[in-house]
């Protein structure tokens, strides 16, 4: 690949641009924690959801979903887009209610909401794991990413120009905290998806168009061909009925994972945390869930379409994107992407480092080492915690062919525990024990079924039983546990009954002990919010894609139907005052 002056101007501009936002929030995030890690709690809606956004475009984003799309055609997708209806949870249940903890990370609700020694064991655990194996096997992942791109794109050292990349985000996260992450998430978004828009406009032209595109594979499929359906055919192989119904049905809100935990969770608590109140709280979130399904895939997709007609015996289906970007992007346009290739890295490799370190920091070392420092001493601590995580994450990248297999056994512990992460919230009689039983019976249930029985997840059937069987184990022991143990203590359920105002039912015990508080009543309001911004979403999401296929009556229809629920969705809001959202 030939890299001009104007390329090498690009990519140089973009890193001089990363360093400059560091630099220029330096002095801010070093007031205190809560500077470094939530931005002091100032961040405006449209901000902080970019900011989810950006995290959730890795390098290996556009990859995973050409592979995806070159496999089972766009439909191939529903794999991650059934999680619509967990994330317009967090949106309508969650949001306001994290926002209202006023905590810096959702690993401190352990402790706001229970109580005793179970209490602070869970959020050390809970702290170090994430922090450490879980943050430090993503870091390797996406950097793998990277360094595949490079190795594949230019003829430079591939680890010296990772290193570069890394040395960078480590320079203006580990100074600026989470104001300089979050301002160039926002910078980096619109570069990424500048890139993506440039490259899926070549791919279509250099196959003749979306006409021409599906000409071509109507002649290498056949004509009744499945590659453009939005739907997946239910009963084919990899879709069986068993799996479609469990990511429908249960998956959504039953399986934990990084970056889509039911009820909310990791690094988009973290920016909920940071928004100027609950009412951009709730406009963050709705904000990252439309970016993130209904726009933020197309020209991914567009591309991955392309590749299958330009390199239909391509062996590594993901490399097609790459090799897209090579063989017919014209020169002045590669610094750009390559750029973009580099934002995205660095916009996910910088929210794992401030996230990781914020677990470190204000849930292990300031709860268990040392309580009583000074604030600009955890600000040191959490610049050395970042070089840390750095150190770790490299040295996983080495080795990631080893233990990239890590990702089914760490996975396998949040199957089934979505359940107690959405109850605690509502239900007063949940407890600590009750979330080491859901974390301890789901690693053990699931690891059995996989390695002991050999069971084998790729598979979809297989991997619908095994979910279905783990959540059922899970479920019955936790609600067994919870039962079977004390409750938290009352005092630490009023407490937390009066800061986050949780409301429901199932809150009257405690409810009535405290008859001033005014809690949350609409919760049959935001159920009704969150069913129609389901629809809101999957109109947007398929009303787009219509209208890039060439089915403008379709596409119209649909977005139209998708701005429709959204200004529902706001005038309700409204309507109700937003008196759920407190300023």
């Amino acid at each position: 690949m030939q890299i001009g002056a104007i390329d090498w101007l690009f990519i140089g501009a973009y890193f001089l641009l990363a360093l400059g936002v560091g630099l220029y929030f330096a002095g801010r995030a070093g007031k205190n924690i809560t500077e470094y890690f939530t931005s002091g709690r100032s961040l405006p809606w449209w901000l902080a959801g970019t900011s989810m956004v950006a995290t959730t475009f890795a390098a290996d984003t556009p990859l995973a979903v050409t592979e995806l799309v070159a496999t089972h055609g766009i439909a191939g997708n529903w794999l991650w887009w059934n999680m619509v209806m967990s994330g317009l949870l967090t949106v309508f249940l969650f949001a306001r209610l994290w926002r209202r903890a006023e905590i810096l990370t959702d690993v401190e609700f352990t402790e706001l909401r229970y109580s005793g020694k179970p209490a602070a064991v869970l959020r050390g655990f809970r702290a170090l794991y994430l922090a450490i194996p879980i943050n430090l096997i993503i870091l390797g992942w996406v950097t793998l990413a990277m360094v595949k791109i490079i190795e594949l794109s230019i003829g430079v050292d591939k680890w010296m120009a990772v290193g570069i990349c890394v040395l960078v985000t480590l320079l203006y996260s580990g100074l600026s905290g989470l104001w300089g992450v979050v301002v160039t998430d926002f910078l980096q978004f619109i570069i990424a998806m500048g890139g993506s828009l440039v490259l899926a406009f070549f791919a279509a032209d250099a196959v003749g168009g979306i006409a021409g595109l599906q000409e071509r594979l109507a002649q290498l499929y056949g004509a009744d061909h499945r590659v453009l359906a939005l739907t997946p055919q239910i009963g084919s192989a990899w879709m069986p009925v068993s799996a479609f119904l469990v990511y429908l049905a249960v998956n959504w809100w039953a399986a934990w994972y990084p970056g889509a935990e039911p009820g909310g969770g990791g690094y988009v608590a973290q920016r909920m945390f940071s928004t100027k109140n609950e009412k951009h709280s709730l406009l963050a979130t709705l904000w990252f869930n439309i970016a993130h399904y209904a726009l933020r895939p197309w020209p991914w997709i567009i591309v991955a379409l392309a590749s299958m007609v330009l390199y239909p015996e391509l062996d590594d289906k993901q490399t097609g994107y790459i090799k897209v970007l090579l063989d017919y992007l014209p020169s002045g346009f590669k610094g750009l992407l390559l750029a973009s290739f580099a934002a995205a890295f660095m916009s996910t490799v910088s929210t794992h480092l401030n996230w990781g370190s914020s677990y470190i920091v204000n849930d292990f070392y300031k709860r268990f080492i040392r309580s009583h420092a000074s604030p600009r001493h955890y600000v040191m601590v959490a610049r050395w915690t970042t070089v840390g995580l750095v150190v770790g994450g490299a040295l996983v990248t080495l080795q990631m062919e080893t233990i990239a297999g890590a990702w089914k056994l760490l996975l396998a512990l949040g199957a089934g525990t979505g359940s107690v992460y959405i109850l605690r919230w509502y239900w007063w009689r949940i407890n600590a024990w009750s979330e080491i039983a859901a974390m301890s019976a789901s690693f053990v249930v699931s690891l059995f079924l996989q390695f002991g029985l050999g069971w084998d997840t790729a598979d979809a059937a297989v991997f619908a039983r095994v979910m279905l069987i783990t959540v059922l184990a899970s479920s019955a022991v936790w609600l067994t546990v919870t039962f079977l143990t004390s409750p938290t203590d009352e005092a630490t359920l009023l407490a937390f009954y009066r800061k986050v105002k949780p409301g429901g039912r199932l809150w009257n015990p405690i409810s009535q002990k405290a008859p001033e508080v005014q809690a949350d009543t609409g919760l049959g309001r935001d159920l009704m919010d969150w069913s129609v911004g389901i629809v809101l979403i999957y109109a947007a999401l398929f009303g787009v894609g219509k209208l890039l296929l060439g089915e403008p009556i379709w596409g119209v229809s649909l977005v139209g139907l998708a701005a429709g629920c959204l200004v529902f969705i706001l005038w309700d809001l409204r309507r109700r005052g937003w008196k759920s959202l407190r300023s």
